[in-house]
């Protein structure tokens, strides 16, 4: 089955971007960014940023983009059985180099797992201009439910920092 993106998570002031790979099932049956319950992306932020996590989801996306971040993903489509970013294939990128034009606050990246990181650096990295390509990068862990090699507060000591300082 082919999976598509959602649109971006993003104002044109942001600074922070937070990238995923595909969303999953769940999300896109939702059309709502890291829709499944169990994943720990919207606990973190709102600890990060001190929301309740169990707000409607637009006012969720309002409070992450009140802090200039933006979320998007780095497959525009592809391949994927169910939800595990192990079953990816068949990658068409989103267009970057029109993104960061529309978004020139942008300064970091932030990858939501391996998966993502990999994407990119394989998919989009080496067709992007400068300074586009120069742009710094942060790989943190995924908040996906199947990335339970780490706990919550552990995930949580990373993602902070990365997109607070």
């Amino acid at each position: 089955m082919i999976s598509t993106c959602l649109e971006p998570l993003a104002r044109p002031d942001a600074r922070i971007l937070i990238l995923g790979s595909l969303p999953g099932q769940m999300s896109l049956q939702l059309g709502q960014y890291y829709a499944k319950p169990q994943n720990a992306f919207w606990r973190i932020m709102a600890t990060t940023f001190n929301f309740p996590p169990d707000l409607p989801y637009d006012e969720r996306v309002a409070a992450l983009q009140s802090h200039y971040i933006a979320a998007w993903e780095v497959c525009a489509s592809a391949f994927r059985p169910g939800s595990l970013d192990s079953n990816i294939s068949q990658v068409v990128v989103n267009d970057f180099e029109s993104f960061f034009k529309t978004h020139p606050s942008i300064s970091r990246i932030c990858f939501n797992g391996k998966t993502a990181e990999k994407l990119y650096r394989r998919h989009v990295l080496t067709t992007l201009p400068k300074p586009f390509s120069d742009m710094p990068t942060r790989s943190l862990p995924s908040t996906s439910p199947a990335h339970a090699g780490i706990t919550f507060a552990q995930k949580l000591a990373q993602w902070k920092p990365a997109l607070t300082e």
